[in-house]
């Protein structure tokens, strides 16, 4: 919880207090209902209001009645209630405060007010959004025929920590929550407040000076996430001298908006009966994304020699490029490997396999990550499998394990 929040909360508990065991006092009252207000004021214009907080705002609106009824309303009505009905009514009063506190601390537990940690490395970080279409490829999943593919793309670059001081710090863009939302399921409104919590990144800042050129990163960010969605790797990364482009994929990723007020949300997949049907379609999405990434790479050529916006001109270091992503971006990074020589390295973070890569393999350094239950899903003598693992394919594998076993 955040401080102003948690100031509301005690605050709250402390006003609940005061009505269960204090008997009415104007001046002690008006003291604790204006220490009230004033809390919440605060809090909703320095922290602002956010959905997981919604159970002590009922407590505090119903206080804050409660408080106003005890300034104004005789003292003499009170002792005609009997001392059992007092009893209950603050009873009941302490009921609900405490479910309703302890709701707010669970919910904000569970969706925290995070703040990124800080980079180790020597550099701020700057950016700029770009909206790129590859001119040479049709929209194969749009309904207009004609259209051209698009991104949307973000280049996070080093900038001199004296420059990056006079600007404000970005906060985490609205997509971030749509992302959240439609991976998990949740209601979007609850992430809202995503876009109050700072990075470390600043618009508008020219790149250092420092180095010549910097190496280049592509990152590729999973189904239904965002280019967004990896900020602390990527604000590492680059504070050690990187400049990272991260990727939207239109149609796979999240809700993509356009400089123009255009908005791509993502398209779910049809359910396959089969698991081969499911590998097939997989090695076509990826086929597009991979795709993406040699477009993205092409521009970065360009850009290199002559830039629109007079940012990276000469400072892209082309013989040292990587590509790394999550999930559906790791396949993305296995499969633009298998396919561009140009790209040097890259990291899987729990990918798939679909596609040329599949077949030929990779000659540039790889490095794959996983959690413990995917790694577990692998040996055949486990039943129970992860999802990315196909039945239908499990005899072939636990051949090919037999004969390397021999």
């Amino acid at each position: 919880m955040r401080t102003l929040e948690i100031a509301v909360l005690l605050v709250s508990l402390a006003a609940a207090g005061v009505i269960v065991f204090r008997k009415r006092e104007r001046r002690l009252d008006t003291a604790v209902l204006s220490s009230l207000v004033l809390v919440v004021l605060l809090h909703g214009n320095m922290d602002h209001f956010r959905l997981q907080m919604l159970p002590t705002y009922l407590v505090a609106w119903i206080l804050i009645l409660g408080f106003i009824l005890r300034i104004i309303k005789p003292q003499a009505k009170e002792r005609l209630q009997t001392r059992k009905n007092i009893y209950m009514k603050k009873g009941l009063l302490t009921m609900v405060v405490m479910a309703l506190t302890a709701g707010s601390m669970y919910l904000t537990h569970v969706l925290p007010a995070f703040s990124l940690p800080e980079p180790t490395g020597k550099y701020a970080i700057g950016t700029i959004s770009q909206h790129l279409t590859d001119q040479s490829r049709d929209e194969t999943l749009s309904a207009v025929p004609g259209d051209k593919r698009e991104l949307m793309v973000n280049v996070w670059y080093p900038v001199d920590p004296d420059v990056a001081k006079q600007k404000p710090k970005e906060p985490y863009p609205a997509e971030l929550g749509e992302a959240i939302s439609l991976v998990f399921g949740i209601p979007k409104q609850l992430f809202s407040y995503l876009t109050t919590i700072p990075t470390h990144v600043v618009q508008g800042a020219e790149i250092s000076n420092a180095e010549a050129k910097y190496p280049v990163l592509l990152f590729s960010p999973g189904v239904r996430s965002t280019r967004f969605q990896s900020m602390t790797a990527v604000e590492e990364l680059v504070s050690h001298g990187y400049i990272v482009v991260g990727m939207d994929h239109p149609y796979s990723s999240a809700k993509v908006s356009f400089p123009d007020g255009r908005v791509i949300p993502y398209t779910p997949e049809p359910e396959f009966p089969t698991s081969a049907e499911l590998y097939e379609n997989n090695v076509k999405g990826v086929s597009i994304r991979a795709a993406d990434s040699r477009f993205v790479l092409d521009t970065l050529t360009t850009w290199n020699t002559q830039d629109p916006n007079g940012l990276l001109e000469g400072k892209l270091d082309l013989e040292h490029v990587g590509i790394f992503g999550h999930s559906y971006g790791g396949a993305t990074t296995a499969e633009t490997l298998a396919q561009d020589q140009r790209f040097k390295a890259g990291v899987s973070l729990e990918g798939g396999f679909w596609g040329t890569v599949a077949h030929t393999g990779l000659q540039q350094p790889f490095m794959y990550m996983m959690t413990g239950t995917t790694a577990e899903s692998l040996k055949p003598s486990v039943t129970k499998k992860d999802k990315v693992f196909y039945t239908e394919f499990a005899p072939r594998s636990k051949v090919c394990h037999d004969q390397k076993s021999k």
